[in-house]
């Protein structure tokens, strides 16, 4: 009889346990999204050219660096993620009401001027992308314009949500590319525990160069606005939270595959590379057509969503920054200054790509100059609001977090301003 009963308990004390589970996972999966959307973004055209050019130049020595990167992304998302929970505002919302009008005025020209430039480098992914498969830009740059703005203006913010996610899932090409290459994980799993170091100056400015690609301004901006637009409360931040984790391992993930493909294909065989197309085109001999096939179009769908979340940031954080409704759950005319910004970024992003022999390089050099120059104030702004208590109460940061915070903050700001002064003398 004893064995009876207690059998008994334990069934009961096991379905309580699975029940738990399930209603946990299902939670999460109604609020997962801003921080996987946010993180993935950001192997956009740049960021897949940055990783495939470290890869092919410095073979598996600059691997290590992604762990640092992926810590560092978590710290700083959560923060964002918190304030957007805790506050109900977005970034730009916030910076205006504590430190004036003037300040964010002038934050977001800059911002707005970044995000063209990034808007701009993304229309040129699609581009180069696409040629891969011989379709011109003339027809490839247009159609992917008209489908990005039409995607946002018809749909509500759960919708075009969904769509953003199933796009995360195609980057998993890239993974599958990476394991195609046939890579020696001995040999990578080395490249991790014993970093090779060097201290050239083309060296640490690739390095300044992958750390700046995944950490850029626009994705506290956007993940901020995009949790309150979700709605989520502070009972369910531990989802977000979680979120957020996800979405950072995610994007490094991406990354490493790149830096190890390019590496054991390219860098072994002396291939010097140029851009993401480039190191798309020269895998096919060494690795296979099916492999570059795939390479090409994850470059084409980092492209095609990063030319949507771009501009989509730029529309909310301007907005949010002079009081203007921004959320996709509003219609054009209800928020005409938000579906305006947002069309503008776009349209023009798309429009300059078609301008023949128009200087992109240049852009695209000094847009990596603006993200430099922002993201330390984004930063030290993010700090000084995230440990207000009179905004965030219990949530603002404790000690030990804001040990981990400003020594991560600290790190990125020096690393920000060394990649301004590189790229200045490069230029």
């Amino acid at each position: 009889m004893a064995k009876r009963f207690f059998t008994r308990i334990r069934g009961r004390v096991s379905g309580v346990f699975q029940k738990r589970f399930w209603v946990t996972l299902s939670v999460f999966f109604a609020l997962v999204g801003p921080g996987i959307i946010t993180s993935n973004v950001d192997n956009d055209a740049g960021g897949i050219t940055t990783y495939s050019l470290a890869g092919s130049e410095y073979g598996l020595s600059l691997l290590w660096i992604l762990v640092p990167v992926t810590f560092a992304l978590i710290i700083i998302q959560e923060m964002c993620a918190r304030m957007g929970v805790v506050t109900g505002k977005g970034l730009s919302d916030l910076i205006r009401e504590r430190f004036g009008a003037k300040i964010t005025f002038y934050l977001m020209i800059i911002l707005f001027l970044t995000n063209l430039g990034n808007t701009i480098s993304e229309f040129a992914g699609v581009a180069a992308s696409l040629e891969i498969f011989g379709i011109s830009k003339y027809i490839s740059v247009p159609i992917a314009a008209v489908f990005v703005w039409w995607l946002v203006i018809k749909w509500n913010y759960k919708s075009v949500e969904k769509v953003f996610l199933v796009a995360c899932l195609f980057y998993l090409s890239y993974i599958v590319s990476g394991v195609m290459g046939d890579p020696d994980w001995g040999e990578i799993g080395t490249a991790f525990v014993q970093p090779d170091l060097r201290f050239d100056a083309a060296y640490l400015t690739m390095a300044i160069g992958i750390i700046g690609t995944t950490i850029a301004p626009w994705m506290q901006f956007y993940l901020q606005s995009s949790v309150v637009d979700k709605g989520v409360r502070t009972a369910d931040y531990r989802y977000i939270r979680m979120d957020v984790i996800v979405g950072s391992f995610m994007v490094n993930v991406v990354a490493f595959f790149i830096i190890m493909l390019c590496a054991v294909t390219l860098f072994q065989n002396g291939i010097q590379i140029e851009t993401a197309k480039d190191a798309a085109l020269a895998l096919e001999p060494m690795a296979g057509k099916y492999c570059s096939l795939l390479f090409a179009f994850g470059l084409l769908n980092a492209s095609l969503f990063a030319a949507s979340i771009l501009p989509l940031s730029t529309a909310y954080t301007i907005c949010e920054a002079f009081g203007w409704e921004s959320s996709l759950d509003h219609k054009f005319v209800e928020a005409p200054q938000f579906y305006g910004l947002y069309s503008l970024t776009v349209f023009l992003g798309a429009g300059i790509i078609l301008f023949p022999n128009f200087p992109l390089i240049w852009i695209m050099y000094y847009t990596q100059v603006l993200n430099g120059l922002l993201l330390p104030v984004v930063l030290v702004f993010m700090l000084l609001l995230v440990n207000d208590r009179r905004l965030m109460g219990q949530y603002a940061n404790g000690w030990t977090m804001n040990v981990l915070s400003w020594v991560t903050v600290s790190a990125l700001v020096i690393l920000s301003l060394s990649m301004v002064v590189s790229l200045i003398q490069a230029g």
